[in-house]
């Protein structure tokens, strides 16, 4: 590579500090541009300040003229390119503003060589060539196979230049080779034209062909990009506004370069803010925040997106604790008005549907309605988390967490599991005792206790998956063959982690059963150099084993400790998700940098309040349910209707197939019958997740083959809307004869008693004036047939959104 004179260097490193040349309000950043290669580029930011100091970006609406024009050229998104070696100066004009940015060209007639771990790798990243979908797939596509993501560059380069006899590339004639011809399209490509033809792609690939496509040069090592810089890292948009992203490489030798042509883009949240492929934001008119994940060679950063709605006052609710102070704080910044608080037969079903799986009765409902005591809802809470029920119900959700699947680790291994979690949520025992207990389990697995978890991850990488995702909230799947795309995480992670989990074995006891039994252990070599990685938790210095016969224990020593920063966080996301309708984080198993929560500082204050309550469910479960967020009504205004991530009202929420089916046999007042099982068990205490069931295939029951909680279904559908409106088995529950309709005509009650009463049953609540006028037609209609009458108006509330959904 041709030493850059000092005069250059220095011109480098002015560039890098990004200065700003500012004229009258308007400035470019960066203030002087070097480009160092032919196909090297530099993305401008033009931004224009008005008096209040708001900024706006106005890169693609500002006037570009370079003279001498033969030495750089600029495009209508501001990304200069170089023509060839020399000075330059651009002129820059928006709106009467002017201001002048310095051009620096060196290196385009002797440039230094391309490197094909750093310039061509990420072009075929950028244009998708060995994504999942393309080359990068575990088969390839059309004979041609490229690692995931560029992942592993020397098989990439050993594909390209030496497979298929090497007939990908033609040094005697590199504008010719098919690896340029499929690119540009000049030849016939599946995947169509990936690189201009003749653009800057183009002379990239032709220009490391003609240098003999080597796969590295000597200071190779000074070239790997150590990080990336995105500018700007947060930005206010309104709706339509626009603004174009800046990213910044700087390697090993701390030269810095600009990629922002290279880098991806992608959204956490395309419906309020979405990047394009060249980095220009776009904001919608729905108010929110939006992450934008920036790619480039392994290396990522985020640019934080606000999108407020302009003009909204509101007078803030009453606070009760620091998460309605910190959500309206949010909610102030976004011009998002809350909604009013839900009245109390609203509050009544949502906090039994959300905290026990289970319906109010009438009595309930009628008795809560009458109480005139102001801390009427507080008392609610603290008689729903002793409640059997509550037990029931949380026992059910993580049996489906871990996986306690009775075909694959037996029934006998189900039922300890089940009597494990029942006790554990009747001690309310700390959640960070039940983690340690599910890590460090040994004996016979069909005894009460978590062995079976052991059973269904019988491998050391599938055990550390499943710990990441369950207890850290994070997923590092991925990392399993290649590093990471959206996070640190490494291939040597990965095996660290698993190497926790090399000690386990399953051992055959005489009476035939099975113990799960845990000593000693190795690590583990990494996948592709083959030298052996020490175990070590995620982001922790390799882990010291000379005190533990069982290595789990040292992993659960680190992951109930206060300096985790990710168990707290993930339980507290977890119980978050379930009574709010959606995590801070969200997927709320998907915890990464690239991947903030929609409101930080709650987060934050959360996870402390995990910690500061010791890991008690119960506890931390009274708060959230006390929050005026929590209790907010479902009705929307005008300004958070489309508002789904900022917790402005609440959300309407599916019930899972199991508290459905009890919610519909409490309604008629007909018990589900079991097979198999005895009269009276409830939907929500059936341990079987393979009991044949129509009705719970249909509404998305797990099959707990995953520790991932988006395996139960959330969306409607058709086939269930039918089998609500139609099945037999639900007609037979209404017209039974001895059900809620038949017992209710066959009383004293009048026909607006028996309305009120059916009303209190389904939705908890007594008819409005309109609904009971609509109803009593239906008993005009049916003249003398009061068990039609009163059968129908059942059936059409059981299949009405405010009894299918809790809101």
């Amino acid at each position: 590579m041709p030493k850059l004179p000092n005069c250059v260097l220095l011109l480098l490193a002015l560039s890098s500090l990004a200065a700003e040349a500012s004229a009258e309000g308007l400035r470019a950043e960066p203030a002087q541009v070097t480009l160092d290669s032919p196909e090297s580029s530099q993305q401008l930011l033009i931004t224009d300040l008005d008096p209040r100091a708001r900024q706006r970006d106005v890169t693609r609406d500002a006037v570009y003229r370079i003279a001498p024009k033969q030495i750089a050229t600029i495009d209508e998104r501001g990304l200069v390119r170089p023509l060839a070696d020399g000075q330059a100066e651009l002129s820059v004009e928006f709106q009467g503003q002017q201001l002048t940015v310095a051009i620096s060209v060196v290196g385009f007639s002797k440039p230094r060589p391309v490197s094909f771990r750093h310039e061509i790798i990420p072009m075929l990243t950028k244009a998708r060539c060995n994504s999942g979908g393309c080359h990068g797939k575990a088969e390839g596509q059309n004979g041609f196979r490229l690692s995931i993501f560029g992942y592993d560059p020397a098989s990439d380069y050993h594909a390209l230049v030496y497979e298929s006899r090497g007939r990908r590339i033609a040094p005697a004639c590199p504008d010719h080779s098919l690896l340029v011809l499929k690119a540009t399209a000049r030849s016939p490509h599946g995947g169509g034209q990936k690189v201009e033809p003749g653009g800057y792609g183009d002379r990239r690939l032709t220009r490391w062909i003609q240098e003999g496509a080597p796969f590295e040069s000597a200071d190779e090592s000074q070239n790997k990009v150590e990080r990336i810089i995105v500018h700007p890292a947060d930005r206010v948009l309104f709706a339509g506004q626009r603004q174009q992203l800046q990213v910044t490489a700087i390697d090993a030798s701390g030269r810095r370069y600009d990629v922002t042509a290279e880098a991806e883009y992608e959204s956490n949240a395309s419906s309020i803010a979405e990047a394009d492929s060249h980095g220009l934001i776009t904001v919608s008119d729905i108010p929110g925040e939006a992450a934008i994940l920036v790619r480039f060679l392994g290396q990522v950063a985020v640019c934080r997106v606000t999108s407020p709605q302009p003009n909204v006052e509101f007078d803030r609710p009453p606070e009760r604790g620091f998460i309605d102070r910190l959500v309206w704080d949010k909610l102030q910044r976004l011009g998002i008005e809350p909604s009013q608080e839900a009245d109390d037969a609203s509050f009544l079903r949502r906090v039994c549907l959300d905290t026990i799986g289970t319906l109010p009765t009438s009595d309930e409902v009628v008795g809560f309605l009458k109480d005139k005591r102001s801390d009427k809802r507080a008392r609610l809470v603290d008689e729903l988390l002793q409640r059997d029920e509550y037990v029931d119900y949380w026992t059910m959700k993580w049996l489906d967490i871990l996986r306690a699947d009775q075909l694959k680790i037996s029934p006998q291994g189900t039922v300890a599991m089940q009597r494990w979690l029942r006790r554990a949520f009747t001690e309310n025992r700390p959640f960070d005792q039940m983690a340690r207990e599910l890590l460090t389990v040994q004996g016979n697995t069909s005894a009460e206790g978590p062995g079976s978890f052991y059973k269904i991850l019988s491998k050391p990488d599938q055990a550390a998956q499943a710990v990441s995702q369950l207890l850290l909230g994070v997923r590092i799947e991925c990392a399993q063959c290649h590093h990471h795309p959206s996070e640190r995480w490494s291939q040597a992670d990965y095996v660290g982690l698993a190497g926790f989990f090399t000690g386990i074995k399953l051992k055959k006891l005489p009476n035939g059963e099975q113990a799960i039994v845990s000593r000693g252990g190795k690590d583990l070599p990494h996948p592709r150099h083959g030298e052996v990685v020490a175990a070590r938790a995620l982001g922790a210095d390799p882990a010291d084993f000379s005190r533990a016969t069982d290595r789990r224990q040292i992993l659960a020593d680190w992951v109930t400790s206060n300096e985790n920063p990710y168990f707290s966080r993930a339980i507290a996301n977890r119980l978050w998700s379930h009574y709010f309708g959606r995590g801070l984080i969200e997927p709320i198993d998907d915890t990464r940098r690239t991947n903030p929560a929609s409101n930080e500082p709650l987060m934050r204050a959360l996870s402390k309040h995990m910690r500061d309550e010791k890991f008690d469910l119960r506890e931390f479960t009274r708060t959230l349910l006390n929050s005026r967020v929590y209790q907010s009504s479902s009705r929307t205004t005008a300004s958070n209707n489309r508002d789904r991530q900022n917790f402005s009202h609440a959300a309407y929420k599916t019930l899972p197939a199991e508290v459905l089916l009890d919610a519909i046999s409490q309604s008629v007042g007909v018990p589900e019958e079991f097979n198999g099982w005895p009269s009276g068990y409830r939907a929500i205490q059936v341990w079987d997740n393979r009991m044949p069931s129509y009705f719970f295939r249909i509404f998305g029951r797990p099959v707990r083959a995953s520790v991932c909680e988006c395996e139960r279904s959330d969306q409607p559908s058709i086939a269930q809307a039918l089998h609500l409106l139609n099945s037999p088995e639900i007609a037979g529950k209404i017209e039974h004869r001895h059900g809620r309709a038949r017992r209710l005509v066959n009383s004293d009650l009048s026909a607006s008693e028996i309305i009120d009463q059916l009303f209190l049953s389904t939705v908890s609540r007594y008819p409005r004036k309109g609904e009971r006028a609509l109803m009593m037609e239906a008993f005009s209609n049916h003249g003398n047939d009061r068990r039609a009458a009163a059968e129908d108006v059942l059936w059409a509330l059981m299949n009405s959104r405010e009894f299918v959904f809790n809101h």
